[in-house]
């Protein structure tokens, strides 16, 4: 008699390798594994469901080959797992390809409503005259700049932005933080033109909501800049690689 029920458990275990090595789905495990003894089963998460299915598949080999007290010890069978499935790992996330990454950056850009104002390098906003040797040189020592096709100097208060740091400004376009000002406090910046004339027709004093492309860390150097305005006049926007290098 126990050599039959042995037997029984052992066809059973057969058939359930069969299943698992040809891929039938686990929804069919549960009446085998009720005819077994086995409870307590999860079958909501596939990978909880793996670990219980080996865990059972063991558990009936043990079984096997214990030998009862007066009976014979029959021959062992042994039930062979999958080496794919003894160590099971969480399926992997999928990968992410370069432009989904880059539209993922995008998305989680900062905003900041500021106040903007326009300035030059005339007299009027800095005191300076042409003839001054540090006429048209930013506190960061670069030169004043205005291209609306790649990216254009502005002032800042630079415990809000520091050197470096890359705005959007909607309306006036890239601006990259290379002067401060007396007068340029908190959430206001102040955008550079090359006229008077410029800053009253084409800006004057606005309220915008302006995206931190990058934070600076507060130094800007000309070969900086130029690289920047390089690498904009061919991609006509900020290049994802230069997101990650200190401005």
């Amino acid at each position: 008699m126990r050599q039959i029920i042995l037997w029984q458990r052992m066809v059973l275990v057969s058939i359930l390798t069969g299943l698992l090595l040809h891929g039938i789905s686990l929804d069919h495990i549960p009446a085998a594994a009720k005819s077994a003894n086995v409870t307590n089963i999860s079958y909501a998460d596939p990978y909880y469901e793996q670990k219980k299915y080996i865990e059972m598949m063991r558990r009936l080999e043990t079984q096997s080959k214990q030998e009862s007290p007066g009976n014979p010890v029959v021959q062992q069978q042994t039930v062979l797992i999958p080496k794919s499935m003894d160590t099971l790992q969480r399926p992997l996330q999928p990968k992410v390809d370069k432009a989904e990454k880059t539209e993922q950056v995008k998305k989680k850009v900062k905003t900041v409503k500021v106040m903007a104002t326009g300035y030059t390098a005339g007299y009027e906003s800095t005191g300076k005259k042409p003839n001054h040797p540090e006429y048209g040189i930013t506190y960061s020592g670069v030169k004043v700049r205005r291209d609306k096709n790649t990216v254009s100097t502005i002032a800042a208060d630079l415990k809000v932005f520091p050197l470096g740091t890359i705005l959007y400004i909607p309306g006036y376009g890239y601006g990259v933080v290379a002067d401060k000002g007396s007068a340029i406090k908190g959430k206001k910046i102040d955008l550079y033109f090359k006229t008077t004339k410029q800053v009253y027709k084409e800006w004057g004093k606005k309220e915008v909501e302006v995206q931190v492309i990058r934070n600076g860390n507060g130094k800007l150097t000309e070969a900086m800049l130029r690289e920047l305005g390089e690498a904009m006049e061919v991609n006509k926007e900020i290049p994802e690689d230069l997101w990650n290098k200190a401005v």
